[in-house]
C-alpha cells in the first residue's frame, strides 16, 4: 500500500482539502473504538482519534480498517497536557516526547487511510506555558519533514480569539487549526473574526450542547436535553455554523460516534451502549448525504415525575411513591419497547476533567420488559442525587432517551418510622 496524497490548497475564495487530487469536505465523527463500519453505512467519510493505541486497538488495525470501509483518518497523537503536570520547560522531556511521536509518524505515515496528523488534544486548557505551542512547532514540522503528504492540525477547546491568535502566531508550520465548541458554536463565525484568523480550519469535536454550559437545577446538577432535542440542534448547528462557512470550514468531526460516560452515559455518544442509534446518527447520515432512514427514531416530547420536569428541580421523598411519565412522538405502526432505571448522580469528585476517564454510577433501580410502559410507578430511593432515565427503543435499530435529575431528601421527622416501611 502507498500513502494518498493530502493537500490543503488555497484558493481565492476558499480553501479546499484534496485527496490524491480530487476534493475531500469532511464528513467526519470522533471514534475511538468500534463502530467503524456504521459510520460509513451512515454516509460519514473520515473520523478521528485522540491519540495512537486506545488500548485495545493498535494504529495499524484502525487505519486497515477504516481503508477496509473507505474512511479516511485524522490520526491523533497523544501530546502531554499541562494540566496534567507536564512541564514545558523541561527540554529533556519535551524533546523525549518528541522522539516518541516521531516513531508513531514513521510507523504510520504511508498508510492510504491516512487523512492528517491531530497534535494534541485541548492544550490550551487551564495551560499557562506558552512553551507548549512552540513543541506542537516542532512536532509539526518534524511531521512535514518525515512525511510531505499529510497536514497537520491541533485541536483546541473552544475557539476563544485570543487562543486563536497565540497558537497562529507561535504555531505557523501547523498548516490548518481545529476547533471543539458544543453550546457555543454559534458564537464560533464572530470568535474567528475578532482573531482576525484566516487560515483553514475543521470543527474537530461539536455536538450536544455541554454539561458545564447547560441549565442546572436547584442543586447545581446539569440538565441534559433528551436525544430527540439533541437531534434537532445537530442539524441547525451542521447547517448553520459548519456547512455554512464555505470559505475557511472543510469538514468537521460530530463527537462522538459510540457511547461513553461523561456526566451521564447517554450526553454525548449518538449511540447507546447497548448499539441502538438515536436520533442524532439518522440526522447526521441525513446530513451527509441527503436521505433518511426509513425508520426514524422515537421522539420524546417529555419526561416527567407528577407532572414536573427537570428544570422544576424534582425534589422527592424518601420510600414515597411517585408516577413518572414519558410522552413521544411514533408511528402508530410501531411497537416501543421502555426501560427505566434511576441511576446515582456521578459523585463529583470523580468527575472527569476535559473528556477524561469518568465511573459509570451505580443503577439503583430498573424496570423493563412486559411489565413497563410509558407511564411507571417508583418509590424513591435512599436520600442522595440521583437522574431518572427512559430509554425508547423500537424494532429498527432505533432508540429514544431523556433524563431527569432528582433530589430525595428524608422522610419528615413527623413521620412515624413504622410508616417508612409501608409506605
Amino acid at each position: 500500500m502507498k500513502p494518498r496524497k493530502v493537500e490543503l490548497i488555497k484558493h481565492a475564495q476558499h480553501y479546499q482539502l484534496t485527496v490524491d487530487g480530487e476534493p475531500f469536505y469532511i464528513k467526519g465523527a470522533g471514534l475511538d473504538l468500534g463502530n467503524i463500519k456504521t459510520l460509513a453505512d451512515h454516509g460519514g467519510n473520515a473520523f478521528r482519534t485522540w491519540r495512537v493505541e486506545n488500548g485495545q486497538n493498535s494504529a495499524l488495525e484502525i487505519l486497515d480498517e477504516a481503508h477496509k470501509y473507505g474512511l479516511m483518518v485524522c490520526m491523533g497523537l497523544e501530546v502531554a497536557r499541562e494540566r496534567h503536570g507536564f512541564d514545558y520547560d523541561d527540554k529533556v522531556a519535551v524533546a523525549n516526547q518528541l522522539a516518541l511521536i516521531k516513531q508513531d509518524i514513521q510507523a504510520l505515515k504511508d498508510h492510504p487511510a491516512l487523512l492528517m496528523w491531530g497534535i494534541g488534544n485541548e492544550l490550551n486548557l487551564r495551560h499557562t506555558n506558552a512553551k507548549v505551542w512552540d513543541a506542537v512547532n516542532e512536532l509539526s514540522k518534524m511531521i512535514h519533514q518525515l512525511d510531505p503528504n499529510h497536514p497537520t492540525t491541533t485541536m483546541l477547546a473552544g475557539a476563544e480569539p485570543k487562543d486563536i491568535k497565540l497558537v497562529a502566531k507561535r504555531c505557523p508550520d501547523v498548516d490548518l487549526l481545529s476547533f471543539q465548541v458544543y453550546g457555543e458554536i454559534d458564537q464560533l463565525p464572530r470568535f474567528i473574526a475578532k482573531s482576525k484568523f484566516k487560515g483553514a480550519y475543521t470543527v474537530s469535536e461539536w455536538g450536544a450542547t455541554g454539561h458545564w454550559e447547560s441549565p442546572c437545577t436547584g442543586w447545581k446538577r446539569p440538565i441534559e436535553a433528551s436525544s430527540s432535542e439533541k437531534a434537532e440542534s445537530y442539524k441547525q448547528r451542521y447547517l448553520n455554523y459548519i456547512a455554512a462557512d464555505t470559505a475557511q470550514c472543510i469538514g468537521s468531526f460530530v463527537f462522538l460516534w459510540g457511547q461513553k460516560q461523561e456526566r451521564t452515559p447517554t450526553w454525548y455518544g449518538v449511540f447507546l451502549e447497548n448499539g441502538l442509534r438515536m436520533g442524532a446518527a439518522q440526522v447526521m447520515q441525513y446530513l451527509w448525504t441527503g436521505k433518511w432512514q426509513e425508520h426514524r427514531a422515537p421522539i420524546i416530547s417529555a419526561l416527567t415525575i407528577d407532572g414536573l420536569a427537570a428544570c422544576d428541580s424534582v425534589r422527592l421523598t424518601v420510600n414515597k411513591l411517585y408516577s413518572a411519565k414519558v410522552s413521544s412522538d411514533t408511528p402508530s405502526d410501531q411497537a416501543l419497547r421502555y426501560r427505566w432505571e434511576i441511576m446515582r448522580e456521578i459523585d463529583k469528585d470523580v468527575e472527569s476533567d476535559g473528556g477524561d476517564f469518568e465511573p459509570t454510577p451505580e443503577i439503583v433501580w430498573h424496570q423493563s420488559g412486559a411489565e413497563t410502559a410509558a407511564q411507571i410507578q417508583f418509590k424513591a430511593p435512599d436520600a442522595g442525587e440521583y437522574r431518572l432515565y427512559v430509554y425508547l427503543e423500537d424494532n429498527h435499530g432505533n432508540a429514544a432517551t431523556a433524563n431527569l435529575p432528582i433530589l430525595v431528601g428524608p422522610l419528615p421527622s413527623s413521620v412515624n418510622p413504622a410508616d417508612r416501611l409501608a409506605g
